[in-house]
């Protein structure tokens, strides 16, 4: 892999993994496009990547959650088991049916008409907070962001406005829902990298890594404003728009 590649698929991480598009879907279109594949340990390490601006965005609301009495620690942890047995249980096998062209398709549509959806049913007021039940819904709706193309940040951002949580609540438990996500994705890869025994081209790991750090945290910022005006129509529009380009180009064959 080039330099240059590293860094075009680190920003595409980056960007990806908190905007609601799909970082999954957009690596495999970028990837394609690319005529190269990033590798296990690559993906890791972008994971790695867009985990340090998640961190020191929300670090003081993550060590908030290490405080008595525990109950925002104990609403992450319901919210994201049902996510950990789906790649647990289902992953490898999603990898191998899902990952073709026209799956991912489907799920950028399907994204785009839940985002449609949100917007539409965030003009109504939204006072909730977020509780036991909410947390299990969120935590449902995330684990079938599995799929390709389906976007995970998309997916609890609408589930957040269709259970009528108020949008600060929504946007800061969606992101923290982020942080036991994209750790357990790195670990999984990383144990499947480590077992694989690939050698490691450095430099263009370090550059795509700090590509994801920079966009993500560009990506974090866009997002909680947009989250917060509950502005999602840009995102479904774009969504529509690289599916029409998609299927033109021939990328379904």
């Amino acid at each position: 892999m080039e330099i240059w590649q590293a860094i075009v698929l680190g920003l595409v991480q980056g960007i990806t993994e908190f905007l609601p598009v799909s970082s999954s879907g957009h690596l495999i279109v970028c990837e394609r496009w690319l005529g190269v594949e990033g590798g296990l340990f690559f993906g890791v390490m972008l994971h790695v990547g867009t985990l340090i601006p998640l961190v020191a965005v929300y670090l003081k609301k993550i060590l908030e959650l290490f405080r008595p009495p525990f109950r925002k620690l104990g609403l992450l942890a319901l919210a994201s088991l049902p996510a950990a047995l789906a790649g647990f249980l289902l992953g490898d096998w999603i990898d191998e049916v899902f990952f073709g062209g026209t799956y991912v398709i489907f799920g950028f549509l399907l994204t785009a008409v839940l985002l449609a959806a949100a917007e539409r049913r965030s003009r109504r007021p939204a006072f909730r907070s977020v509780g036991w039940k909410e947390s299990a819904v969120y935590g449902i709706a995330q684990a079938f962001a599995i799929l390709p193309g389906l976007s995970r940040s998309g997916t609890t951002a609408a589930t957040g406005c269709f259970l009528g949580v108020n949008r600060e609540d929504n946007a800061d438990f969606c992101f923290l829902m982020s942080v036991p996500v994209i750790c357990g994705a790195a670990l999984s890869e990383g144990i499947k990298a480590a077992v694989g025994g690939a050698g490691v081209a450095w430099l263009p790991v370090l550059f795509g890594v700090l590509a994801a750090a920079v966009s993500g945290y560009l990506a974090i910022r866009l997002f909680l404003a947009a989250m917060k005006k509950a502005n999602y129509k840009w995102f479904s529009l774009y969504l529509l728009a690289l599916s029409i380009l998609l299927v033109c180009t021939g990328w379904t064959k």
